[in-house]
């Protein structure tokens, strides 16, 4: 009995010991604390809606060790992340606002993405970030100011996004950036330059940066193609190559390709005319009353002329109706009526070709916004199907008042040349679009989602286009020629091979596209009429 009792008390001194410590086992069952890089790290993973190829399967709060997860490098001291690498991951959703969190990180790659949304503005608290490549993603919205606080940052690469506004003059203020892409955007406004008139682009002034890009000490490749920028080029960026200003709707001789007029009369153009005002002398002049025989004169003219207009309108209708045939003119002012000819156009020849309608290019090309390039001719729009495959649509630049029979007849012979075609390495013709309300002429090819060879030889990695790919795309270009000259009957040529009329797929294989035919067409159109 002594001993029972014995045994209960030395029970509950152990129990009172015991309660007094630390729980040791199950302190160590507990998972450690998850730091402030992977909080962040997690943050974005929650912001990222699809993830088909599960690049972040392995991000896992289970433990607090990032250095493990794909696409993560840490530092070896201190274990602090430093690179962030999801390139052509096929990622779909936010940029999550946390990653401005990442105090250390130095290089940030999401290119090559589905993401959509605006780039936070806290990204410009990464005070050490040398990289920042967001291309090629969906991502809508201006380009913050805040990005002015990467001070340590060279490479910011944007392109080929959504993109609206104006360019930050604050990014002038970058003393280290080399490197900035802008290009294939919808910015608008001016490029800003700045009051640095002895910019010269390699040179460390050492003063204090201004407003715009001008001050910036290393800026030595910068690309602002194919946005709708106006204005004139900063002289202190004429040293870019003249390539770097395309597709816009700049005023300046130093520029080419711009965007046809009619595509920069935009609203936003428009609006920077609102506070154009008119000298105080044209005032005056129209205060000044005309005589009355002038307006009774100018009202009969008037009158008569709408009669003529509407009597030839008759005519012309009626013409049309009674001869199947279209007739063409002379390009030339000064014609005759032996110089006309009279060309059937057989429009049959384009019924068993595909025909797609402009409503259904219209939702496959995102209300045509989603611009992928452009020139004086043509626009090229990105789009969906609803079957499934994405497609090039080349919408040209013209309009039912300036379309003459001599356009229509060149743009049915193109359709059904290129619906001939049929090689690997030439770009698959789908379809054509031909309808008048509202006037459109447009051809869809199969789209290659890898770019321009153009791109791929200027801002491509070294890594990405090694020499067997350069092999790869160079034999492909000649048996696409080969097919074109030899094999074709009739032979087909294209109007100007260059870096830019070959397009690249997912696994580098190269497709020809014609573009400069209609460059050639309407500039012999203008031609002939300045003459």
């Amino acid at each position: 009995m002594g001993r029972h009792w014995a045994g209960v008390l030395l029970l509950a001194l152990h129990c009172g010991v015991a309660a007094l410590l630390p729980p040791c086992s199950a302190a160590s069952a507990l998972p450690p604390p998850i730091g402030g890089d992977a909080l962040a790290l997690l943050a974005f993973k929650r912001a990222v809606i699809e993830d088909p190829h599960s690049a972040l399967a392995d991000w896992t709060d289970a433990d607090g060790d990032t250095c493990d997860w794909r696409g993560v490098v840490c530092s070896s001291p201190h274990g602090s992340v430093v690179s962030l690498r999801l390139s052509n991951a096929s990622l779909k959703g936010f940029i999550a606002p946390e990653l401005g969190q990442l105090i250390f990180l130095q290089e940030l790659y999401l290119d090559h993405n589905l993401l959509f949304g605006t780039i936070p503005k806290q990204l410009g608290s990464l005070r050490n970030l040398r990289v920042l490549d967001l291309g090629a993603n969906r991502l809508a919205g201006p380009i913050p100011p805040e990005l002015s606080g990467l001070n340590s940052v060279s490479v910011i690469n944007l392109h080929s996004n959504g993109l609206t506004g104006n360019i930050p003059p604050q990014l002038g203020k970058l003393p280290n950036l080399v490197q900035l892409r802008l290009d294939r955007n919808r910015l608008k406004g001016s490029i800003p330059g700045g009051n640095a008139s002895g910019f010269s682009p390699m040179a460390d002034t050492g003063s204090t940066p201004h407003s715009g890009l001008c001050p910036s000490p290393r800026l030595s490749v910068a690309d602002f193609s194919f946005n709708f920028l106006v204005g004139k080029i900063p002289i202190c960026l004429k040293y870019l190559p003249r390539s770097s200003f395309q597709g816009n709707c700049l005023q300046d001789d130093y520029s080419i390709r711009q965007r046809a007029h009619q595509i920069c009369a935009s609203a936003s153009t428009a609006a920077n005319l609102k506070g154009f005002k008119r000298p105080a002398s044209e005032h005056k002049h129209n205060k000044v009353q005309q005589p009355t025989w002038l307006i009774v004169l100018e009202i009969a003219t008037g009158a008569l002329l709408l009669v003529f207009v509407i009597t030839a309108a008759i005519t012309a209708s009626r013409s049309c109706n009674l001869k199947p045939s279209i007739r063409i003119s002379s390009w030339s002012r000064s014609k005759s009526w032996s110089d006309e000819i009279t060309v059937l156009i057989d429009s049959d020849m384009l019924k068993s070709l595909p025909k797609l309608s402009r409503q259904e290019l219209e939702v496959a090309c995102e209300d045509f916004s989603n611009i992928i390039g452009s020139t004086p001719e043509t626009v090229v729009y990105k789009g969906t199907m609803k079957d499934g495959p994405e497609v090039s649509v080349i919408s040209l630049c013209a309009f039912e008042g300036h379309w003459t029979s001599q356009h229509e007849l060149f743009y049915q012979n193109k359709v059904i040349d290129l619906a001939r075609l049929n090689h690997e390495n030439i770009a698959k013709f789908l379809g054509y679009c031909r309808e008048s309300d509202p006037f459109s002429r447009m051809l869809v090819f199969e789209y290659a989602s890898n770019g321009t060879l153009y791109e791929h030889l200027h801002y491509g990695e070294a890594a990405q286009f090694s020499w067997l790919r350069r092999m790869k795309i160079a034999i492909g270009i000649a048996q696409g020629l080969r097919y074109l000259h030899t094999e074709s009957q009739p032979p087909f040529a294209i109007s100007e091979l260059n870096s830019n009329s070959v397009y690249v797929t997912e696994d580098f294989t190269p497709k020809l596209v014609d573009f400069e035919c209609w460059k050639m067409l309407f500039s012999r159109h203008e031609k002939a009429i300045s003459h």
